[in-house]
């Protein structure tokens, strides 16, 4: 094979691998609203904060603007007392859900994996990073790639 039909060969295999599998990051910002719906706590073993007490919500998530765009819901588990819980939850919008899981710190952000997806979102994979708005809400910003 001669050496330019070998590199027009590399590179219709490169374009093609490209075409294949190219995604575009995207950014997805929401508020998660917990001053109307707040999270319970269900209170296991020992009385108060301790290991094993479990977080519910079922909340409104809204765009950056205010508007209800969805549905947040999910639980925690407390793994840290006074620290952190191990959560897993659910933002649902009217194109499909999109299920995250991992460590939410009491304060500051915590950067949860993108495990999953439906309709839109089936494809998905990323991280969102999950702000504690000291205010009873919480930004979501997800940053993600819809793979083919």
């Amino acid at each position: 094979m001669s050496n330019k039909l070998a590199k027009l060969l590399f590179i219709l295999s490169v374009t093609i691998l490209s075409a294949c599998t190219s995604s575009s990051v995207r950014t997805l910002i929401t508020i998660a609203d917990a001053r109307q719906s707040p999270a319970q706590f269900v209170d296991i073993g020992e009385k108060g904060d301790s290991v094993g007490d479990i977080l519910t919500f079922d909340q409104p998530l809204l765009d950056q603007q205010g508007a209800v765009i969805g549905n947040n819901s999910g639980s925690c588990v407390r793994t840290l007392v006074g620290e952190r819980f191990q959560c897993q939850w659910t933002l649902t919008l009217p194109t499909g859900s999109i299920q995250v899981a991992g460590r939410e710190s009491d304060k500051g952000s915590s950067s949860l994996s993108i495990v999953g997806g439906t309709g839109a979102y089936a494809t998905i994979t990323g991280e969102m990073l999950s702000t504690n708005n000291n205010d009873g809400t919480f930004t979501q910003t997800l940053t993600y790639l819809l793979n083919k």
